[in-house]
C-alpha cells in the first residue's frame, strides 16, 4: 500500500513541498482506514455517547465510566475504563501472534488511562468449523490468547465464538478489556504543557509490525500467510506484565501527565497523536529510542510496531523518578523528546526527517463519500425437517453448542474478582472498591446480522443487555467493534451502515451509552466479504457479587418472558441455526415494543429472593436454552401449545428469557404491560428433558444433551 495521488496532492499542498520517506509512510498509516475511520467516521455520530456515568469517551485510548455513586467527583470515585479492538488481518496470518498480540495491544490502552486490567472478553469468528484450515485458525488464534492472558494474570471472563461460511477467508479476532482507576489516577492521551519529556518505557524497538496500519486497511491477497507475515508484531506477554506494574507504579507517584500505547504506526503514531489532541507539537530524536536490532533506520524506527511499548508524557524534574522505576522493572527506557508549542518534528543523526503539523497528520485524512445499497429481504423458503433431526443438529450446532474448550483454557480466576465466570449469560467481576458487581457480555450474531443488518445490528445489542439483565445488573454502557469487508462495494457498504444504525438505536433506546470502539474493515478476501459483524462489549452494574444461575434446580416452575411464537407472524426464522442448518431463509423476527422496560424489569426479577434460575433465549432459540438448562440433578418438563414447532422451538427472537421461580404471580405482575409472560412447565429432579409441542415430544436427558452439546471438545481432543 502506498500513500494514493489525491492524498499525496493534499500533503504537498499543506507542506508546500514534497514530502520526505518518512513523512509519506507516516501519512500512509495514519491516513489508513484503520487509523483515519475514512470510510466510517461520517457514519459514527449516529451514536450516543453521553450520559452522566461518562467520564472519557470515545477519541481516547480507551473510554472512562464512573460506576453509579461515583458521579460526583469527591476524588474516591470508582472508575471503570473500557476499551476494544480487532487483530484480524494478523490473526488470519499469524493466528498465535495476532491474537496474542490483540490482547496486548488493548491491554496497553487500559494503562494508558492509569487504569488496571481486571477483564478480558474476546469475540471470535471463524469459517465453518469442519473445514481444516478455519480449525487450524480456531486452536491458534485461543492458544494466542490463553497464552497471554494467563501469563499477564489479566482473566478473560466472557465473549463469543461464531462459525459462518464467508469468515473462510478472514476470521475475525475481536478483543475488549476492562481496567479500574478513580479520579485521581486519571490519566488521559492528551498532552499538557510545552517542554514536557516524552519518555519511550518497554521493549526495545525492532523491525516486527512495519506497516500494520496499513496492512490492516486492505483486502487480504491469497499469498497473505506468506507475503504479510512481517506486519504482524510478535508479542512478549512477560514483559507486558512487567509494563503493567510499572504503569501502576508510575500512575500511584503521579509521574504521568498523559500517556499512549503504541499500537498502529509504532511511534509515529502514539507520539504524533499525542500532541495532536492538544494542538501542540514534539520534537523526537528518533537515535535516541532504545533498540533490540542493529542498523534500524529512521523510518522503521519511526513505524515499527514492535510490542509492550509505552509513549510517556513526564514533567522535567520527574524524569529521573521515573528512569529508576522504569528500570527497577527491567524495562527500557529513553527520553526521546518533548512537547513543543510547533510542529511536530522528528530528526534521525541531526537531519530531519519529519517536520509537520501534527494536526493535519493525525486529523486532515479526508473523508470517504461511498455509495451504498440496501440490502435484500430475504424470500421467505422454510425446511422440512422432523422434529427430532432439527433439535439434535441445532443443539449439536458448533455455534450454540458448548464453548468449554475455549474458556477452559483461560484463566478466568486470577485476580480473585471472578464471581461468575465464562460459560453464562454473562460474567460478573466483584468491584470490592465500590462495593458493585460488575457484569459483562460480548459477542455479535452474524447470521442475524447477514439476514437483516439493521435489525439484525438492533437484535445484537438487545441481546447483549439481556445476558447481563439475567444476571441481574442493570446496563452501563458499551464499547463497538464494527466489522466489514470492503466498503468500495455499494452492497458492503449498506451493509455497514446498516449495523451502525442499528446498534445505535437500540443502544439510545436502552440508555446505554456507546462510549468507545473500533472500526475494521476491508475483511474482504478471495472468499468474498465477511458478514457485517457489529461485536458490542456491554457492562452493567449490581449492588451484589451474586446472580442466580443459568441452570435449573429440582423443584419450581418455568415461565418464559417474551413471545413464544404461536402467530405464524411472530414466528419469524430468518437468522436462525435452524435455517443455517437446513439451508433456509426467512425474514428476521420482530424485536420486542419496549425493550427499555424489559431490561429493567428482568434485571430486577432476576434479584428477587423467590427466582431460583434466569436464562436467556438467544442462538438455538428456546431449544437450546431448555438443553443449557438442564443438569443431571434436575430436569424439565415443558408443553408448548402449538402447531408450528420449528417456529416455537427455534425462532431467536432476542428480548426473551426463561425464568424458574417459586412465585409464578409475581413474575407475570412484574411484566404487565411490558412483556407477555408464558407458563411452560416445572422442574424435575431426574434430570430429564422432555419437550411437549402440539403432538410431537421430544425427550432426553443431561447426559445426551452433553454429548450432543460437546462437538468442539470431541473434534479438537
Amino acid at each position: 500500500m502506498s500513500l494514493a495521488d489525491s492524498d499525496r496532492e493534499l500533503v504537498v499542498s499543506e507542506l508546500d513541498r514534497e514530502p520526505t520517506r518518512a513523512e509519506a509512510a507516516l501519512f500512509e498509516n495514519l491516513w489508513s482506514e484503520h487509523c483515519a475511520y475514512r470510510s466510517s467516521r461520517p457514519l459514527l455520530s449516529a451514536f450516543d455517547s453521553e450520559g452522566q456515568q461518562v467520564v472519557v469517551g470515545p477519541g481516547d485510548d480507551a473510554a472512562v465510566v464512573a460506576l453509579p455513586g461515583s458521579e460526583e467527583g469527591d476524588g474516591d470515585s470508582t472508575y471503570i475504563t473500557m476499551g476494544i479492538e480487532s487483530h484480524n488481518h494478523p490473526s488470519y496470518v499469524d493466528p498465535v501472534d495476532g491474537a496474542a498480540t490483540g490482547v496486548g495491544g488493548i491491554v496497553r490502552d487500559t494503562l494508558s488511562m492509569g487504569a488496571y486490567p481486571i477483564a478480558l472478553a474476546d469475540s471470535l469468528y471463524f469459517g465453518e468449523f469442519d473445514d481444516d484450515h478455519s480449525q487450524y485458525l480456531f486452536e491458534g488464534v485461543v492458544e494466542g490468547i490463553s497464552h497471554y492472558g494467563n501469563c499477564i494474570g489479566v482473566p478473560t471472563v466472557a465473549g463469543s465464538v461464531d462459525f459462518h461460511p464467508d469468515y473462510e477467508g478472514n476470521p475475525l479476532v475481536n478483543v475488549a478489556c476492562v481496567g479500574l482507576t478513580n479520579e485521581d489516577r486519571l490519566v488521559t492521551a492528551e498532552a499538557q504543557e510545552p517542554g514536557n519529556k516524552l519518555v519511550l518505557v518497554g521493549n526495545g524497538t525492532g523491525r516486527d509490525g512495519l506497516g500494520g496500519a496499513s496492512f490492516a486497511s486492505e483486502d487480504l491477497a491469497e499469498d497473505a500467510e506468506t507475503e504479510d507475515r512481517p506486519a504482524v508484531q510478535v508479542g512478549d506477554p512477560y514483559a507486558e506484565k512487567l509494563l503493567i506494574e510499572a504503569n501502576e507504579a508510575l500512575v500511584d507517584e503521579n509521574l504521568i501527565e498523559s500517556a499512549r500505547d503504541l499500537g498502529a504506526a509504532g511511534l509515529g503514531g502514539a507520539s504524533s497523536e499525542m500532541v495532536a489532541k492538544a494542538d501542540l507539537g514534539a520534537h523526537i530524536e528518533l537515535e535516541r529510542v532504545h533498540q533490540r536490532e542493529p542498523n534500524m533506520n529512521a523510518l522503521e524506527i519511526l513505524l515499527a510496531e514492535s510490542q509492550e511499548r509505552m509513549c510517556y508524557e513526564v514533567e522535567p524534574d520527574n524524569v529521573d523518578r521515573v528512569r529508576e522505576i522504569v528500570e527497577r522493572f527491567e524495562l527500557g527506557c529513553s527520553v526521546i523528546g518533548e512537547v513543543t508549542d510547533g510542529n511536530y518534528t522528528c530528526t534521525f543523526e541531526g537531519e530531519t526527517v519529519v517536520d509537520v503539523d501534527a494536526y493535519f497528520l493525525g486529523e486532515g485524512a479526508p473523508m470517504n463519500d461511498l455509495e451504498s445499497e440496501e440490502p435484500a429481504v430475504p424470500e421467505t423458503d422454510l425446511p422440512d425437517a422432523t422434529l427430532e433431526d432439527a433439535f439434535n443438529a441445532v443443539v449439536s450446532s458448533p455455534n450454540t453448542a458448548s464453548k468449554r474448550w475455549v474458556y477452559r483454557q483461560y484463566d478466568h480466576e486470577v485476580g480473585v474478582r471472578t464471581s461468575v465466570g465464562p460459560g453464562d449469560d454473562a460474567a460478573i467481576i466483584a468491584v470490592r472498591e465500590a462495593e458493585q458487581g460488575l457484569a459483562i457480555s460480548s459477542g455479535a450474531a452474524p447470521n442475524w446480522t447477514a439476514t437483516a443488518p439493521r435489525e439484525g445490528a438492533r437484535a445484537v445489542a438487545l441481546e447483549n443487555a439481556t445476558n447481563i439483565a439475567a444476571k441481574g445488573a442493570t446496563p452501563l454502557a458499551a464499547v463497538d467493534c464494527l466489522n466489514g469487508g470492503n466498503p468500495e462495494k455499494p452492497d458492503v457498504y449498506g451493509g455497514f451502515e446498516g449495523i451502525v444504525d442499528g446498534l445505535a438505536e437500540m443502544c439510545e433506546t436502552l440508555s446505554t451509552p456507546v462510549v468507545g470502539g473500533n472500526v475494521s474493515l476491508y475483511n474482504d478476501s478471495v472468499a468474498g466479504p465477511i458478514p457485517p459483524t457489529p461485536t458490542l462489549a456491554m457492562v452493567g452494574s449490581k449492588d451484589s457479587y451474586d446472580a442466580p444461575p443459568l441452570s435449573v434446580g429440582s423443584d419450581g416452575d418455568l415461565l418464559l418472558v417474551g413471545d413464544l411464537g404461536l402467530a405464524a407472524d411472530d414466528a419469524r426464522l430468518g437468522g436462525s441455526e435452524y435455517l443455517a442448518q437446513f439451508d433456509g431463509n426467512d425474514r428476521f423476527p420482530a424485536l420486542p415494543d419496549d425493550p427499555a422496560s424489559l431490561i429493567e424489569t428482568l434485571a430486577s426479577v432476576a434479584d428477587d429472593d423467590a427466582t431460583l434460575a434466569v436464562h436467556d433465549v438467544s442462538h438455538g432459540g428456546l431449544a437450546v436454552a431448555l438443553a443449557e438448562m438442564v443438569t443431571e440433578d434436575a430436569g424439565l418438563e415443558v408443553s408448548i401449545p402449538s402447531d408450528d414447532a420449528a417456529g416455537a422451538l427455534f425462532h431467536e427472537q432476542p428480548g426473551r428469557a426463561l425464568i424458574q421461580t417459586d412465585s409464578p404471580e409475581a413474575v407475570r405482575e412484574a411484566f404487565d404491560g411490558v412483556a407477555p409472560v408464558v407458563e411452560l412447565g416445572t422442574a424435575t429432579d431426574d434430570g430429564t428433558l422432555t419437550v411437549h409441542v402440539g403432538d410431537e415430544t421430544i425427550e432426553t436427558d443431561a447426559a445426551a444433551i452433553g454429548e450432543r452439546r460437546a462437538t468442539i471438545d470431541r473434534e479438537l481432543e
